[in-house]
């Protein structure tokens, strides 16, 4: 043993015990998320399951296994809610974050796509689907459905953008 002097006291200094991995863990995502979480209140109303059927056009039947489009989903819904606006920012933050995981469905033994997944994606195989209307409509329905919403007004964004538009060209808006 050593001791370490200090201003007079006796200090015990022991060895630091290095870790040893464990061959089982007993550990549950489930348990590690906070239930005040943000995304456990979202979670409830994405319902994405028919996302693969309307996007199997879009992907080959040969070649690797493609990336799960829910899983991307999840992923850009997270970088929505949490203002991520980088694919590189958001693969390393659902990497790290266990609610973000739980969110996603992915497995602690799982892995997060690459950034570059979202572009090949987003701007190549899903360009000419109609992808994000569906999604919206099918949010907006849920949430009518469960009564969070009506559906009987809409809000609009009347932000004022400086353009280089005449004022001589415009178009009236009728009921």
């Amino acid at each position: 043993m050593q001791f370490l002097h200090r201003a007079g006291d006796l200090a015990m200094m022991g060895q630091r015990q290095e870790a040893q991995g464990a061959l089982f863990y007993g550990f549950a995502l489930e348990d590690h998320v906070p239930r005040d979480h943000l995304l456990r209140a979202i979670d409830p109303f994405v319902d994405l399951a028919s996302i693969r059927s309307r996007l199997s056009e879009h992907y080959s039947h040969t070649g690797r296994p493609p990336i799960d489009p829910e899983l991307m989903i999840r992923m850009l819904i997270v970088g929505y809610c949490f203002g991520i606006r980088s694919e590189r920012r958001l693969c390393d933050e659902v990497h790290l974050n266990l609610a973000c995981h739980w969110f996603c469905r992915l497995d602690l033994s799982d892995r997060v796509p690459d950034h570059s997944t979202f572009s090949k994606n987003c701007h190549g195989r899903f360009r000419n689907s109609d992808l994000p209307r569906h999604l919206i409509e099918d949010v907006v329905a849920r949430c009518i459905a469960e009564g969070l919403v009506g559906g009987e007004a809409i809000g609009a964004d009347a932000s004022l953008v400086k353009a280089d538009t005449s004022r001589y060209c415009k178009v009236d808006f009728k009921e």
